[in-house]
This record gives structure tokens, C-alpha cells and sequence, in this order.
């Protein structure tokens, strides 16, 4: 059997990029994904852009705008160390070796963007489809390298020594991650893929939430993994709510980026009045838990579903609104709401996950072989609350520092080791499964976690989603065990794993701190 030198989960900005350090290093690399997509994944939904270096700009001015957001609760280690060296990989790997095309304006110079919290216009962007961009460009690098990428292939487990193997002695030697076990989606067959080290680079928890921005691949699935094997797990009660996020009935989750209010666009109530001044000195451009909880009251205060974003009558930009936000034009115009001279319904949505597998600045979780980058992981750099537009550079920065990681290893796995790890072993339960009870099963999860451990929390709603999460989790584990598997089996056990994760936390921090708000 093959055993790879590195195995990536996960085919976002954090895993791709990690994928190419290595692969040009001379490294063997699988990259996995559960979609039949490559590039179906939160990056490509990505809108706003990324922090970039600019001459005008300092390490320390963009370490206080981090700090200032994330409510000092960061890691200062990480802060600096993404200050010093993220910027410049904007154009060292992403513009000059990726070819990624951020834009320009009419003189030929970077069009830097400013966004909420940020004390300088240092953001590049493609249109409002950044994300999409850089995607594109690093699964077209990732390709032209030759690296081995497996689409519809779930992973189900991390194969650890002390869990799996069949050598008696590995119990009692350091625990360690040897590879994943993973279902192959249209044969249904489970795969044993062995390594000497994985990267999670899995995403976030986003579709936990009956309300958010993310896709629906987000259940969760690299924490609940890392978690079940033994990994630690921090500040996972830090769930970042987007503002603002498309009000229709016809699209759900369509996100509406910052980058509107950073080039002007004013939040507004039924009766035309804006109203973020009465909550933040920054107004419209407070941080975005102060923004989302702002918007919630107002919605509770009024008894309306949404408010709306403005950016006909505020925007003074050179380049044409269709132009500069093709993607929500476009997206909007489709269910009839022109940007150019309306306002645009919105709701706040759960976007970003700030917690997560406890890394370093090189990556590694507390098990051995085992990293995380990405949304998956909580590297610290976002304290209580993420600065806008950090977050794609945060994966492209960590893949490379996990990558540097691995390639400056000299102790490996010997062939034996690997020998004593066994096949998967296919439950013998008749359990049938039903696709609506699946769906029931989540929506309940969905359900629970917005009413109770979303925008707003407190002890008694926090208790009641513990106990419900965990009546929900009995279930579903022993249907697990019984059953066929599939995709949406395992996506889950991994969901009411993270939000049980999620609950936990939150009941356990009393501080009401960044975007984890409660009222007792």
C-alpha cells in the first residue's frame, strides 16, 4: 500500500497552498475533498479580498488594527508573525508565482480596498469574487504541478497509533496520526490512505446554523475529527456573524460583502434612517460583531425580519457599481433588486469559525504528524473576532508555514509501523437509511444552534441547546454505528459533534467578549 509523504483534506486557499510548498519541495501529496468539485469550497465564495503588503502600511499599524478586532483576546506570537510575513506572500506566491489577477485602477496602480476596523486602505480584490480568483489560480498551479487530487472522497476518521493499530506497543508510545480513512461517495467503499503526516484544511462550521454564509460542505468535519482523536480545542465559542447577508426568499446565504460599507454603503432601517452611529464611534465600519448585534436589535426592536444596505446613495467609487461588484449586481439584479439605485435587504448570517484545532505558528496541533490551517484551525491571530479580510491570507500563510514544517522533519514512520494499521471495518447493523430523516436530523441541529447559541446568548438557552444536542447526538451516534455509511451520515456525527463543541464553550466563558455575546 502507498504511503504518501503528506495527506491535505481539504482543497481551499490553506490546503492548495500547502499542497504546491510541498509538491515543489518534492514530496508526495494527496489533496482530498468529499465534493465533486475541486473548487466548491468557502474560498471560492469568498468576496471581499485579502490584507496585502503596501509600502504605506506598517507591520505594527496592521498588528493594533488586529488586536483592536479581535478585542486583545489574539495570540500576540501569531498576530506578529502573520503582520511580519502574510502581506508580502500576497505577491511573493499568490501574484507573481500563482498569477492570481487582483485588480487595478485607472492609473495601473493596486486598487486597495478598506474594510470595517482597518486604519488603511490595504486590501486587494478581484471585482467582489476575490475569493474566486485566487481559487481558480491556485487549483490551475496546483494541476499544472501534478498534484494528486481525489474529488467525492469523505474523509471518515484519522488513523492514529494508539486508536487503530494492531501492535499492542503503540499504546503506549506518543499518540500520532498515520493517515485517514475515507469513503469514495460513488462506490461507497472505504479507503485506507496511509501517510506520514495530514493536514486538516477542512473549513468551518458555518452550516451549523440555520442562517449563514457558508457552504453546505460546512459541517464541522476537521474539528470533530481532530477532536474524537484527541486533539485540543480552543475558543470555539467564537462564531463570527456577517452583518449582511441577502434577504430573499428566493437565495439563501448569499453574502453581501463588508467591502460595500468600506466604499461607502450606510445600513439603514425601514424608514430610511441610518442608525449604526447610535451603537459605534466607527458607525458603519464598527467591527462586525458590534455591526451584526446592531442589526439584530434593530430588527428586534422594530419586529422586521431584515434591515437594508445602502450603497446607491453613498457611493462616490470611479469604477461603475456593476463593475466593481459584479457578483452581487448580478446575483441581486437576478431576483429583481437593482444596487444601482435601490438599497439591498439584509439579515446577519454565521460566517467565520475563530476557534477551532489549537495550532502553533508552524501548524501542528498537540498530536504528532497531525495540522490544521485554515478555518479549521485557531491559530490565535483572530483573538475574539476576526479582522476583516484576514482570513485568506491566514490560510495561504499557515499552509506555507505547515509546509516549511513537515519539509524540515527528519524522523519518520517506519514501513512496519504502517503494517500494523488494518482496513476499515464495515459496520454489520441493517439500519436503513432515510435521506429525510437525515435532513430532519440537521435542521434540528440548524435549528438549534441559531435560536440558542447564535448572535445573542445566555445560560438558560445555552443549557437548553446542551441537552437537546446531546439527546440529538445519542441518537445519531448509535445510527451511525448501524448504518450504511455515507457522506451525509458522517457530515452528521461530525455536525452534533462541533455543536456540541460550540455549546460547551459558550456555557463555559461567562465574559461576553467579541462575538460571543451574552446577556448572563
Amino acid at each position: 500500500m502507498k504511503i504518501y509523504d503528506v495527506i491535505i483534506i481539504g482543497t481551499g486557499v490553506a490546503g492548495l497552498s500547502g499542497a504546491i510548498h510541498l509538491k515543489k519541495a518534492g514530496k508526495t501529496v494527496l489533496v482530498l475533498t468529499k465534493n465533486q468539485a475541486i473548487e466548491k469550497n468557502n474560498t471560492h465564495h469568498a468576496q471581499g479580498g485579502i490584507i496585502a503588503y503596501r509600502q504605506e502600511d506598517t507591520e505594527e499599524q496592521l498588528v493594533k488594527d488586529i488586536l483592536t478586532a479581535g478585542c486583545h483576546y489574539n495570540s500576540t506570537e501569531a498576530v506578529r508573525a502573520f503582520a511580519k510575513d502574510g502581506p508580502k506572500l500576497v505577491f511573493d506566491f499568490l501574484i507573481n508565482e500563482a498569477n492570481v489577477p487582483f485588480n487595478k485602477n485607472n492609473q495601473g496602480n493596486w486598487d486597495y480596498t478598506e474594510e470595517a476596523a482597518h486604519s488603511i486602505r490595504r486590501i486587494l480584490h478581484y471585482e467582489d469574487r476575490s475569493g474566486e480568483a485566487i481559487q481558480t489560480s491556485l487549483i490551475k498551479h496546483a494541476q499544472d504541478l501534478g498534484i494528486e487530487i481525489k474529488s467525492n472522497h469523505t474523509a471518515i476518521d484519522l488513523i492514529s497509533n494508539n486508536h487503530h493499530s494492531l501492535d499492542g506497543q503503540e499504546r503506549y508510545r506518543q499518540r500520532e496520526v498515520m493517515g485517514v480513512y475515507t469513503l469514495n461517495n460513488e462506490t461507497q467503499e472505504v479507503i485506507t490512505f496511509l501517510s506520514q503526516n495530514v493536514i486538516l484544511a477542512t473549513g468551518g462550521v458555518g452550516y451549523l446554523y440555520q442562517h449563514t454564509t457558508n457552504n453546505k460542505a460546512s459541517t464541522g468535519d476537521g474539528m470533530s475529527m481532530a477532536y474524537r482523536t484527541g486533539a485540543d480545542i480552543i475558543n470555539s465559542e467564537f462564531v463570527q456573524f456577517h452583518p449582511t447577508s441577502l434577504f430573499h426568499r428566493d437565495i439563501k446565504g448569499f453574502l453581501i460583502s463588508e467591502s460595500l460599507r468600506g466604499e461607502g454603503a450606510k445600513l439603514i432601517n425601514h424608514e430610511g434612517r441610518t442608525f449604526m452611529s447610535d451603537y459605534h464611534p466607527d458607525a458603519d465600519l464598527a467591527p462586525r460583531d458590534v455591526v451584526a448585534r446592531a442589526i439584530y436589535n434593530e430588527m428586534t426592536n422594530s419586529g422586521k425580519n431584515y434591515m437594508f444596505l445602502d450603497l446607491a446613495s453613498y457611493y462616490e467609487g470611479e469604477v461603475p457599481i456593476e463593475k466593481r461588484f459584479t457578483k452581487i449586481f448580478n446575483t441581486c439584479l437576478s431576483v429583481g433588486i437593482d444596487i444601482r439605485t435601490e438599497p439591498i435587504p439584509i439579515v446577519p448570517a454565521a460566517h467565520y469559525f475563530c476557534g477551532g484545532i489549537k495550532v502553533n505558528t508552524e501548524g501542528q496541533t498537540s498530536i504528532k504528524n497531525l495540522y490544521a490551517v485554515g478555518e479549521v484551525s485557531c491559530t490565535g491571530l483572530h483573538g475574539a473576532n476576526r479582522l476583516a479580510s484576514s482570513s485568506l491570507l491566514e490560510g495561504a500563510l499557515w499552509g506555507k508555514y505547515a509546509a516549511d514544517s513537515i519539509l524540515a522533519k527528519s524522523e519518520f514512520i517506519s514501513k512496519e509501523r504502517f503494517d500494523s494499521i488494518p482496513l476499515w471495518e464495515t459496520p454489520t447493523g441493517d439500519e436503513e437509511t432515510d435521506p429525510l430523516l437525515l435532513k430532519q436530523d440537521l435542521n434540528l441541529i440548524q435549528l438549534t444552534m441559531w435560536n440558542y447559541v447564535g448572535i445573542v446568548r445566555d445560560k438558560r438557552g445555552l443549557e437548553r441547546a446542551k441537552a437537546d444536542l446531546d439527546y440529538h447526538g445519542h441518537r445519531i451516534m448509535k445510527f451511525y454505528k448501524e448504518a450504511p455509511l455515507t457522506r451525509y451520515i458522517i457530515e452528521l456525527r461530525n455536525a452534533v459533534i462541533s455543536a456540541g463543541i460550540i455549546t460547551t464553550s459558550a456555557l463555559h466563558n461567562k465574559q461576553s467578549i467579541g462575538c460571543h455575546y451574552r446577556q448572563n
